[in-house]
């Protein structure tokens, strides 16, 4: 059993974080050093980087009272990402709240390959099909500044966090969303260069080996691929195509044991033309891609 960590008597930042960390760390909190220093910055309202400047500098209690209350809740099993309001991705910060799945690293490898496929292209129509916070969406309009893009989400609580990261980063004039199921909202919408998704693919059965911030956090909407984790890929598959223009690209994110069996899938659709799968920077095989003949 690790020891409690001493308190000290004084409470400069440096102390604080040094005591949190101990503490995180002893709760067998993952990246303690890390989620302390985040969770501090926000209640003194700067960056991580300010706390290294600031290191003999006393919070206020108020504030310490408010860093323990958000630690607590940390311990307890939310994600930081829900205590702060926010999680970088793709070189902006994102707007996060329970309705929305956090934005991954892993997830900036299908917006690194959409951008270099629309880079060659004049005014590119782009499709985010359940866009939860807008993070592929709003990167791909942030990055390609005269990219048309239109993103659905069943959720509408999801949607009102996609528009106000929409809002947030000066991209809202170029960034169409819809409410409804897939592909549902898109009648007389037209065709795209480029169809996008990261959609739900936890199989039911993984659900109790999630780790608990995601299992009993994150929503269920966002992660429940049906039985196998494939539901969503089969109904991708067989409704993206007559939303492609021909030549058009569609990228699929998914989990690293998924590789084979969406390939398997798209591979059944005439219209659609298998490519490689992509690692992420972890190495495993993370984006499907395709092309529409």
């Amino acid at each position: 059993m690790n020891p409690a960590p001493q308190t000290p008597t004084i409470w400069t930042i440096k102390a604080l974080l040094a005591w949190t960390t101990d503490f995180l760390t002893a709760k067998r909190v993952e990246g303690a050093k890390r989620e302390a220093e985040v969770l501090l910055a926000h209640v003194l309202g700067g960056t991580r980087m300010d706390l290294f400047v600031r290191f003999d500098e006393q919070p206020t209690d108020a504030e310490r009272a408010r860093f323990k209350e958000l630690i607590q809740r940390r311990v307890a099993g939310w994600p930081v990402a829900y205590l702060v309001g926010s999680r970088e991705f793709y070189l902006l910060s994102f707007d996060v709240d329970p309705a929305v799945l956090i934005p991954r690293p892993d997830t900036e490898t299908l917006v690194l390959e959409a951008i270099k496929r629309l880079k060659p292209l004049t005014e590119p129509a782009v499709l985010d099909v359940g866009t939860g916070s807008g993070c592929i969406a709003v990167s791909l309009a942030h990055q390609k500044k005269d990219a048309r893009v239109t993103a659905t989400d069943v959720s509408p609580d999801a949607l009102a966090v996609a528009k106000r990261n929409a809002g947030k980063h000066g991209v809202a004039d170029r960034v169409t969303f819809l409410h409804g199921d897939l592909f549902a909202p898109l009648a007389g919408r037209g065709h795209f260069d480029l169809i996008a998704s990261n959609p739900p693919y936890i199989a039911q059965s993984e659900f109790a080996a999630l780790a608990p911030d995601v299992r009993d956090h994150e929503p269920r909407l966002a992660l429940d691929g049906g039985p196998d984790g494939l539901a969503f890929y089969r109904r991708i598959a067989a409704g993206a195509g007559p939303f492609l223009k021909p030549g058009g690209s569609l990228l699929l994110e998914v989990g690293f044991t998924q590789d084979a069996a969406v390939r398997a899938l798209l591979a059944e659709r005439p219209e659609l033309d298998v490519g490689a799968t992509l690692k992420d920077a972890g190495g495993h095989l993370r984006v499907v891609t395709a092309k529409r003949r």
